[in-house]
C-alpha cells in the first residue's frame, strides 16, 4: 500500500517548483526592502538598549530554546531507534517510508541550514550598529572590504527554527487529512514559536525564519522524491500468481497481479 501524498500540500501551490519560486522571491524581497529592520524596531528599545524578551529569562529560554532542542533530539533518536530495533512492530512496519522521510529530514535540514550559516556570514540583529551592536549591515550578495574584516557571523538563515520546520516531514507520515492538518498546525506553531523567541531576543530577522521554513519544505520534498525512487527501484515488485490465498473484489479466475511494496502490503490492481 503506497503512502499517498495526495492532499492540500501536494497541490501545485506547494510543489517543489513553486516553493523554489517562493524562496527566490522571498530572498529578493527581503534583500532589497527595509521590512526586516522595520519589524525588528518594534522589538528593540533604543533608549535602554534592550530587546522585548531578555535572553537570560530562564523559563522562556528553557521552553523555547534549550528544552525544545533537547526534545527534538530525543524525538529523532527515538524514531531512529524504532526503525532499527522496533522494525517488527506493526505500526513501524506500516510506516517505514514515512519514518525514513522524517528521520532524514530532521538530520539533513539542520545540517544544511548550519552549512549555509557558515557561508553567508551575515550578522544577527543584535550585532548590528542600529541595534546596539558593533557591525555594519551587510547584504546577502555583498562582500566585506579589506578594511572591514570581522569574525564570522552565523545568523542567516535561522538555525534554531530549522528543527521545528524539519517536522513538516510528518505530513508524509500521517495518512488521514485530519491528522495531516493537525500535524501542520502543530509544526507551524512549534516552528514559529521558537523562531519568534529568537526574533524577540534580537538573534534573527523575520527573513531568516521565512527562508528557513521554505528551504525546509524544499528539502522535505526532495527527500520524499529520493526515498520514493529508492523504494520503487529496489523494493517494489510485481508478482503474477494463479492463486490468491485471500478474498478479492473480483471474480476473475485468471492470473492476478499483485503490487508488493517495501513493507509487504498487498493490493489487487
Amino acid at each position: 500500500m503506497h503512502l499517498t501524498t495526495k492532499g492540500y500540500y501536494s497541490s501545485r501551490w506547494f510543489s517543489l517548483p513553486m516553493t523554489l519560486v517562493y524562496l527566490v522571491l522571498a530572498v529578493i524581497f527581503f534583500e532589497w526592502s527595509a521590512l526586516d529592520s522595520l519589524v525588528q524596531n518594534y522589538f528593540y528599545n533604543a533608549e535602554t538598549l534592550t530587546w522585548m524578551i531578555d535572553r537570560n529569562e530562564p523559563i522562556l529560554h528553557f521552553l523555547l530554546y534549550s528544552g525544545i532542542k533537547k526534545l527534538f533530539i530525543a524525538i529523532v533518536l527515538f524514531l531512529l531507534f524504532a526503525l532499527i530495533f522496533l522494525r517488527k512492530n506493526d505500526w513501524v512496519k506500516h510506516n517505514v517510508k514515512g519514518l525514513v522521510i522524517v528521520v532524514l529530514s530532521c538530520l539533513i535540514i539542520p545540517l544544511t541550514v548550519g552549512a549555509l550559516k557558515d557561508n553567508t556570514n551575515m550578522p544577527c540583529p543584535n550585532q548590528l550598529v542600529e541595534f546596539g551592536g558593533q557591525y555594519d549591515s551587510i547584504g546577502l550578495f555583498e562582500t566585506l572590504g579589506a578594511d572591514s574584516q570581522r569574525p564570522i557571523t552565523r545568523c542567516y538563515p535561522a538555525g534554531h527554527a530549522s528543527g521545528g520546520f524539519a517536522l513538516l516531514s510528518l505530513l508524509f507520515l500521517f495518512r488521514t487529512k485530519k491528522s495531516r492538518n493537525n500535524a501542520l498546525i502543530g509544526v507551524m506553531l512549534l516552528g514559529w514559536s521558537t523562531a519568534s523567541y529568537k526574533i524577540l531576543i534580537g538573534d534573527h530577522f523575520l527573513s531568516h525564519t521565512i527562508v528557513t521554513m521554505l528551504l525546509a519544505w524544499i528539502i522535505v520534498l526532495l527527500i520524499n522524491s529520493w526515498v520514493s525512487y529508492i523504494e520503487s527501484r529496489f523494493f517494489n515488485k510485481l508478482i503474477i500468481t494463479d492463486k490468491l490465498p485471500i478474498k478479492t473484489k473480483s471474480d476473475y479466475n485468471g492470473p492476478i497481479i499483485l503490487y508488493v511494496d517495501s513493507i509487504n502490503n498487498y493490493e489487487n490492481i
